[in-house]
């Protein structure tokens, strides 16, 4: 039986109070599944702190901190420079995760544009990699990306096409999928990560949402981040040990971390 593989579980939320209970012991799980770290991003300017305290009571755990599009209604343009001020001090992996939502009730499309291109600024300022959220909206993401060449970065749980997947490709960016392709009626989705370059895909739990076919309904958390391996190496026919060790490849270039101990 081959070594258990380390992986990077590239896009959590951690800091989320539903791991208020039991933060210590999920990540005892996630360490024992293989997952060594954890690139946590954020939501709103509210939680910033505390998900830069939570990345520092634990070791693997590593912040982007940006506005989420789902939450537009509770951004304002004072936290944009707050942002900026964060990104300074603290030096993030990542802005993000930012983005566009076309799927919420009262969208207000005009302002998650205004707040995507202005994280998509600071990011290019900086030179951070973008976690991007596209929902109903990779279109239009690739559109506005295009206004800023040089930027790379990541479509957490992609759910676009295979043609603007090499769009997005040739533009400098990857893709992380998690337990939406677990699901055996995914088959669009199923069909588009057999297709990809393994050089373009991430791995990620999205804890504690979007949780996994086998443990549907439940708290998602990173200890099940080798279930999502398996099964992209089954719709694959690859190695899962190749998988993992170039999936924990791509996400330590992107993000700029040192290999794991």
């Amino acid at each position: 039986m081959g070594l258990q593989p380390r992986l990077i579980d590239s896009h959590s939320h951690f800091d989320d109070q539903r791991f208020d209970g039991d933060r210590e012991a999920a990540l005892q799980r996630a360490h024992a599944a293989g997952v060594t770290s954890q690139i946590i991003a954020s939501i709103k300017a509210e939680w910033w702190p505390r998900q830069l305290q939570v990345c520092r009571d634990y070791p693997g755990l590593h912040p982007a901190y940006g506005l989420h599009p789902m939450f537009v209604a509770e951004h304002q343009r004072s936290h944009l420079e707050q942002l900026a001020e964060w990104v300074r001090q603290e030096r993030p992996v990542a802005i993000g995760e930012c983005g566009l939502d076309l799927f919420i009730n009262n969208p207000q499309p005009q302002l998650q544009q205004f707040y995507f291109e202005a994280q998509l600024e600071l990011a290019h300022h900086y030179q951070l990699p973008v976690i991007i959220h596209a929902r109903r909206a990779v279109e239009a993401c690739i559109n506005t990306l295009k206004q800023f060449p040089g930027l790379h970065g990541v479509f957490h749980s992609y759910s676009g096409s295979k043609q603007q997947a090499h769009r997005l490709i040739e533009m400098g960016f990857s893709f992380s999928f998690g337990g939406p392709i677990t699901y055996e009626r995914a088959n669009k989705l199923r069909r588009l990560v057999q297709s990809l370059p393994l050089e373009s895909i991430l791995l990620e739990t999205d804890s504690p949402d979007q949780p996994l076919s086998q443990h549907r309904g439940e708290r998602n958390e990173p200890a099940y981040l080798p279930l999502v391996l398996q099964t992209l190496a089954q719709l694959r026919n690859e190695d899962p040990q190749q998988i993992a060790q170039q999936t924990r490849c791509n996400t330590e270039q992107l993000f700029g971390l040192g290999a794991p101990p």
